[in-house]
């Protein structure tokens, strides 16, 4: 009977996602020789051709292929292993991988980094700013526990198998002005079709915002609209605002409580909003993967009372 070695069938997993040695390479922190190697020895181990040239770079075999299915499996059942182990300790422990675009980092993964820290002081929860799209392999892979996310109203996500997800918090997106616009001077909500000829300011190409902004623009108002400034940071797109005039669509969590030089709007024609989406790999958790998702769901109810 072969007998495989996790670490490698890893490797394996990772590039069946990832798609090079270089992609490889850079999510585990090894150089592109050092995975190359330790395929080459998995496929020693496993007495087959696990993967074979394709243009400049290499790719799967059919072998690979069936290999790295079940590298998944006994994968997650060395997962399943460990959760059912760490359960057996009478003190929650352990380290916990969280990632988040940057406005649900600072408003609810932060927060329930310190709650969890007062009551699991054994638990280590470390934090990495990620927007969803990039966060989703790694979080099938291993390399995060938990990841939160957005999603937008007319624009679902997709909900890949083997993930677990759970919307905890709900908010409008509210038109930001500068304060000498002239829509903003009457004080109440502002048509999206109004600003058919503005320049906005909005998230970065591929994001579920800038895609949201686009669908909202054409639903309400019939028009595309100017997108001339990308940027991920809310701070950014405000300060875009303030200084050059832009408008932007932005979810309430990412807005200053008072700012003299912005004018905040609601949408006039409908209510727009966006979800806070926690997104968790199937199965069984770890007792520390749980005391944290836990804390984010505390840290989400206190939101929505304004706590």
């Amino acid at each position: 009977m072969v007998e495989f070695d996790l670490r490698r069938l890893r490797f394996l997993r990772e590039f069946e996602e990832r798609g090079t040695l270089g992609a490889v390479a850079a999510a585990l922190g090894y150089s592109p020789s050092a995975v190359s190697q330790q395929l080459a020895v998995l496929e020693r181990e496993a007495g087959a051709t696990l993967l074979e040239k394709s243009g400049r770079g290499v790719r799967l075999t059919d072998a690979g292929r069936v290999l790295a299915r079940h590298a998944r499996v006994l994968l997650a059942t060395a997962e399943a292993a460990s959760a059912d182990l760490a359960a057996l300790h009478d003190e929650v422990r352990g380290t916990v991988r969280a990632g988040g675009l940057q406005s649900a980092a600072r408003r609810l993964l932060v927060p329930a980094v310190a709650r969890t820290m007062a009551a699991h002081p054994r638990v280590r929860v470390e934090v990495l700013e990620l927007e969803l799209e990039q966060a989703l392999p790694e979080l099938r892979l291993g390399a995060a526990d938990l990841v939160v996310g957005d999603e937008y109203d007319g624009h679902p996500r997709p909900r890949p198998g083997g993930l677990r997800f759970e919307a905890v918090y709900e908010e409008p997106l509210r038109l930001v002005l500068p304060a000498a616009h002239p829509l903003a001077a009457p004080g109440g909500p502002v048509p999206i079709a109004a600003l058919r000829d503005a320049v906005w300011a909005t998230s970065s190409k591929g994001t579920g915002h800038y895609q949201a902004l686009i669908g909202t623009c054409r639903a309400l108002g019939g028009y595309e609209p100017d997108l001339r400034h990308l940027a991920y940071d809310a701070e950014v797109q405000l300060e875009l605002v303030r200084s050059t005039g832009a408008v932007a669509l932005l979810p309430s969590l990412t807005l200053p409580p008072d700012d003299p030089a912005l004018a905040v709007r609601d949408v006039a024609e409908t209510r727009v909003g966006r979800r806070l989406v926690v997104v968790t790999r199937a199965g069984r958790q770890v007792p520390a993967l749980t005391a944290f998702l836990t804390a984010v769901r505390e840290q989400a109810a206190s939101l929505r009372t304004g706590q």
